[in-house]
């Protein structure tokens, strides 16, 4: 980012104008349809399927901040949610994660079963 801003950013003139982070070459501030038109551009050029978008990479990074165990609050937060349940709609995670938490939990509420029958005291 500091390379960007330093060095890069000002070669645009727009950029003097506008206190956009990306400014572009035509306006003071790059919009969503020139970044989705280019990363459409990218995408078929590598043949990847018409479906990927840039929303895609958004509910992609949701869905790894959750599998890689990121507090909830925090990927809301990151973004820009305002209700979990939002957030939640945009995680798609792995059956194999989905396998693992809940292998977690009956681990966990089997162990504590069998300690309170067996008088053992939690695990």
């Amino acid at each position: 980012m500091e390379q960007w801003l330093g060095s890069y950013r000002t070669v645009f003139d727009t950029a003097a104008k506008s206190d956009a982070l990306w400014p572009s070459e035509r306006s003071p501030r790059l919009g969503m349809g020139a970044l989705g038109d280019r990363f459409a551009s990218y995408r078929d050029a590598l043949g990847l399927p018409q479906e990927l978008t840039l929303h895609c990479l958004r509910h992609s990074y949701v869905t790894h901040l959750i599998e890689a165990g990121y507090d909830p609050l925090f990927v809301q937060q990151q973004v820009g949610h305002s209700y979990a349940s939002t957030t939640a709609l945009y995680t798609s995670v792995s059956s194999d994660f989905r396998t693992r938490t809940l292998r977690k939990v009956l681990d966990g509420t089997i162990g504590r079963t069998i300690s309170t029958a067996t008088g053992e005291g939690p695990r």
